[in-house]
């Protein structure tokens, strides 16, 4: 895949969501867990979505269940934790791999794009995956780095 746009993935409700919609949008893509010492982190980046949707940003949400087991939930079960306790209006996906054979390919790509810690492997929940309006640039955010510390990025995107 030569971009983001390239890619397809399934929402939690199960229907294909196209990523070449969001050409000219600045998307934040964020591995998510609903029981994880982050999981607070979804009321900041709701808050960014409302902030900024707008203007351009596109937030999307890929729980995971990689680290300690931390999102066990079916889709429909994680995305009713999310909207019932952090008011979450942003689009969440279908429970993905993010390291390892299994990984979804959109976090294969990001993660070739950008290095973390760990090089390329995601080292926790609420990574979070910053991509410019070109689909060109892409910056990566630790789990520890609060969404409204992405908002000077965000702008300048």
């Amino acid at each position: 895949m030569e971009s983001i746009y390239d890619f397809k993935a399934l929402t939690s409700k199960g229907k294909e969501l196209d990523f070449g919609q969001f050409r000219g949008k600045v998307l934040l893509i964020v591995n998510t867990a609903s029981k994880c010492g982050f999981t607070p982190q979804f009321a900041g980046l709701e808050e960014l979505n409302q902030k900024y949707r707008e203007q351009g940003l596109v937030v999307i949400g890929f729980p995971c269940n990689q680290f300690a087991s931390q999102d066990p939930g079916s889709d429909s079960e994680i995305e009713g934790f999310c909207q019932l306790n952090y008011g979450v209006s942003f689009q969440i996906m279908k429970k993905v791999d993010v390291n390892g054979d299994n990984a979804d390919p959109i976090f294969k790509y990001l993660k070739s794009q950008t290095k973390g810690l760990l090089g390329s492997a995601i080292k926790w929940n609420f990574t979070k995956f910053l991509i410019s309006r070109d689909g060109n640039t892409v910056k990566r955010f630790a789990p520890i780095t609060a969404p409204e510390k992405l908002e000077k990025d965000i702008i300048a995107m």
